[in-house]
């Protein structure tokens, strides 16, 4: 992400959010055992294509099967954070 003004603000009103999944797959070693991995990254919603890029490693590259996944995003700047604020205050 880039650090330039506005960067966050221009990702997000071009559809990009936080986004949280929690993986659950079953251990190679033992596979009657579930174990929990949770990755995040900002992505564009709705179609996720840094998730799936990355499950699609996952599925290529790494042994454990997955069980399932659960996804959850979230916008960069909350609208409840923004506010206008009138008044001004004078230091001497």
């Amino acid at each position: 992400m880039s650090n330039k003004p506005g960067a966050v603000l221009a990702l997000q009103l071009t559809g990009y959010r936080l986004t949280t999944a929690e993986v659950l797959y079953y251990m190679p070693d033992h596979p009657s055992l579930l174990q929990s991995f949770v990755w995040q990254k900002i992505d564009l919603v709705p179609g996720f294509p840094a998730l799936k890029r990355f499950l699609d490693y996952w599925r290529a590259h790494i042994e454990a099967d997955l069980h399932s996944v659960r996804v959850a995003s979230a916008e960069l700047l909350p609208g409840s954070d923004a506010r206008h604020v009138e008044g001004s205050f004078r230091l001497n």
